[in-house]
Order: C-alpha cells, then structure tokens, then sequence
C-alpha cells in the first residue's frame, strides 16, 4: 500500500490500539485523523498526538477500502515458503518495513506432522522489550499463518535475547529506510 500521510475523518466508531503501549482504545465517529501508514493488513494514524493502530478489517471506518488478506494457499510453494511469505505482510505499524526485514523474526520452524498436517514454530523480537504492540504483533502473526492449509498448529514466541539491533534490519529495508 503505502506509507504516505492523508487526512480523513473516522465515518463510524473503531477499535484502535495504542502505539506503542497497546492500549486498547475507541475512535469516535467525527474523529480528525492522520493516516500515516497502510501496510500488511492494518493503518497507521495520528489523532490526539498519539499514534494509534487500526485492523484493516476497519478500513471502512476510516472512508477507505477494507483490507483483505491474499489467499495465501493459492500461491505455489512449500508449506514454509507461505509462512515466510505471510511474515512479509506483518509490519511493524511506526516503521513502514516488514517484520521479516526488519530482523525481527529470529526463527522459523516447520514440523510436519502425518496425513500432510503441520506445527509452525516462530521466535520473534521487538523493537524494545517495552513494547507493549508485542501481543498484537505475536497475534497477527499467529493469525495469518492459521490461514494457510494444513497448518493445524501456530506457536509463536516473542523473546528479547539476543536484543535486537539495527544491524538485524536487511539491506533493502536500510535502503527503504534512508539508512544506506
């Protein structure tokens, strides 16, 4: 999508989430807001000083499309080529670059199980270990890989050692981000 900033007023009341406590909070329906990013399933905006973090299922609240996910079980690959391909449409919401090139993701674990079934197994940081968007994070993960067939199982673990550290950020992500 993009990652650009358009001003538009909330048309109908919306769960949104703190950024970065993850508090969760309501927008009013007449609500002034700036969005700032629309990447991976979810907007970005600004509205009271605050960043906030709305579902794109709520992308109608905002005047603007609602977000669907790509079917992931359409595209060719293995099991672990859609996860890895899912982890790419999860974005931090205050850093327009996904979780995967942003060094996030520090482990992918495919096991598979009889009659064509699998357990994922992810180990994923944050930023900082404050972050309180780490719940909602874990879970959107957990939900996007639930989508690919076969998947019966998702365990996804947010864990802070070894910290993360710019030099985790992929090349195109520093380029993307001014940083090279």
């Amino acid at each position: 999508m993009f990652h650009a900033e358009m001003s538009v007023e909330v048309q109908r009341e919306c769960e949104a989430a703190l950024i970065p406590s993850g508090t969760k909070v309501s927008l009013q329906k007449g609500t002034q807001v700036l969005v700032t990013q629309m990447l991976g399933n979810s907007y970005t905006v600004y509205v009271n000083g605050n960043l906030v973090r709305i579902s794109g299922k709520d992308g109608d609240a905002l005047g603007l499309v609602i977000m669907e996910d790509e079917d992931i079980n359409a595209l060719p690959g293995t099991v672990e080529d859609k996860v890895w391909a899912q982890l790419k449409t999860c974005f931090d919401p205050e850093i327009p670059v996904n979780i995967v090139d942003l060094g996030l993701v520090y482990g992918c674990n495919v096991i598979a199980f009889p009659k064509e079934s699998y357990r994922i197994e992810i180990t994923m940081t944050l930023t900082a270990p404050g972050c309180g968007m780490g719940p909602i994070l874990a879970n959107e993960v957990e939900e996007k890989i639930r989508q690919i067939s076969d998947v019966v199982e998702v365990k996804v673990d947010v864990v802070f050692d070894p910290p993360w550290d710019r030099s985790r950020v992929s090349d195109a992500a520093k380029l993307q981000l001014g940083l090279l």
